[in-house]
């Protein structure tokens, strides 16, 4: 025995085999759900236009998937487009990430356009769903506009020359159809999935997740100087969904959500500033013109149509302290339905602020200012009920009256001395007309009738 515990060192010293027994009950804990689901894949989904936060989002799960030892990542995109920058910030980290990246333009009825489809072309794997399309990334022009067409037309063939060559060059690395990267800049072509895999676009045609996974299942993938063999077929799955700070800054960064908080903050700024202490609309404005100005940072802004909107904000205010009879009324909303139709330079609808926003904004700004125009035209026209001024127009009882045309009479709850006419007799009705002194001067209300009637 004891030389069978000699040449099994397993069971020589109790301490030596509880260690064991808790190093092989650790590797169970730590190898148990490999063994039971095989790798993890994560997958994340984007929905919405390619912006700084969506690119963010992606380069961060990108790194925590290869951090987490990761066999690949799944990108479910559904995108109309995008900013240039963003878009070459997420490719440059999916083709350089030592992981593979696949991207699944899913599910039925998405897209891949613009900056979509060059992300989906830099992929290591790219998939497309039934009822799919990818293309259309003739890029757009945000920039200054020129001043001469010559330079405009110059500018503009730049622009479309490096981009041909940017996705030229992505299709290459990756062995795809170079002709079609270059069409899709070019020409604006776009393809629906089936075709895009018969000429070489995409990868894989899959009709679901599982699909994917099953079409991926033993796919070499070599990145550099590495190789991939992805093990997908009972790979567990973990969704990583955009979280709360992520979906907050990509809806600021809305065009319709960054007009809307530009003119609160104006509103609320002006508001701050013409009744100081009020405190809420400051803070208001304060954080609605800062989160603003976030936005706009992602966004084409042209500074014509920020300067309209400042205009009519300006004409709106001066409505009420110039009598202009309605014509800067007029102006401001003209103003401000330009202003908000040029706010954003470029063609792409998904980089527009919606009609059906501007419209309801511009009639309750013209609503609400036209409210406050009528509400100090009121109080200018509003005779005053307190004071000297206060007593005109009030009715008052005779009491008595003396043939000199001196006398005492009940006006506003008081007793008071007055003056007039002599034919005044006590118990008649007579009407303020002014006051001298502590004495008021009245007339007969008959002869007031007399005289509004143009008899003397």
């Amino acid at each position: 025995m004891e030389r069978y515990k000699k040449s099994h060192g397993f069971f020589a010293d109790p301490a030596v085999r509880i260690g064991k027994w808790i190093a092989f009950l650790c590797a169970l804990v730590i190898f148990t759900p490999w063994l039971l689901f095989g790798s993890e894949i994560l997958v994340v989904e984007v929905k919405d236009a390619i912006s700084p936060p969506v690119a963010s989002y992606l380069i961060e799960n990108i790194d925590d998937a290869l951090a987490g030892n990761m066999a690949a990542v799944i990108i479910r995109l559904d995108t109309p487009g995008g900013l240039d920058t963003a878009m070459r910030d997420i490719i440059q980290h999916e083709m350089n990430a030592n992981i593979p990246v696949i991207v699944y333009v899913s599910p039925k009825g998405a897209r891949a356009a613009s900056a979509g489809a060059i992300i989906a072309l830099a992929a290591d794997v790219a998939a497309m769903a039934p009822g799919t399309n990818i293309g259309a990334a003739h890029p757009v022009s945000i920039g200054a506009t020129q001043e001469k067409e010559g330079e405009s037309e110059t500018m503009k063939e730049k622009v479309t020359n490096d981009a041909v060559a940017y996705a030229r060059s992505i299709a290459k690395e990756r062995g795809r159809n170079e002709q079609w990267a270059e069409d899709a800049v070019r020409k604006s072509i776009s393809t629906p999935a089936n075709e895009a895999l018969e000429i070489g676009v995409v990868d894989i045609f899959a009709e679901s997740m599982d699909d994917l996974l099953a079409q991926l299942d033993g796919r070499v993938i070599k990145k550099g100087a590495t190789t991939f063999e992805l093990q997908t077929k009972d790979a567990h799955l973990v969704e990583n969904p955009m979280g709360l700070r992520y979906r907050l800054l990509a809806a600021i960064s809305n065009p319709n959500v960054a007009y809307i908080l530009m003119l609160i903050g104006l509103a609320g700024i002006y508001f701050e500033f013409s009744s100081p202490g009020a405190i809420l609309p400051g803070v208001i404005g304060g954080i609605s013109l800062i989160l603003a100005f976030f936005a706009l940072q992602t966004l084409p802004v042209n500074f014509a149509g920020v300067a309209l909107i400042l205009l009519a904000v300006i004409f709106f205010i001066a409505e009420i302290k110039v009598p202009s009879f309605g014509l800067l009324t007029v102006g401001g909303v003209i103003s401000m339905i330009l202003g908000s139709l040029l706010l954003f330079r470029t063609p792409e609808l998904y980089a527009q602020v919606s009609l059906m926003v501007i419209l309801p904004i511009t009639l309750v700004f013209t609503a609400f200012f036209v409210a406050c125009i009528y509400l100090v035209v009121k109080a200018h026209r509003t005779l005053p009920a307190s004071g000297a001024q206060g007593l005109k127009g009030e009715k008052a009882l005779v009491l008595l009256w003396d043939a000199p045309g001196r006398g005492k009479v009940f006006c506003h709850g008081e007793y008071w001395n007055a003056r007039g006419p002599a034919s005044i007799i006590p118990g008649d009705s007579v009407e303020v007309v002014g006051l001298d002194g502590m004495e008021l001067v009245i007339r007969p209300v008959a002869e007031r009738d007399d005289t509004k009637d143009g008899v003397q």
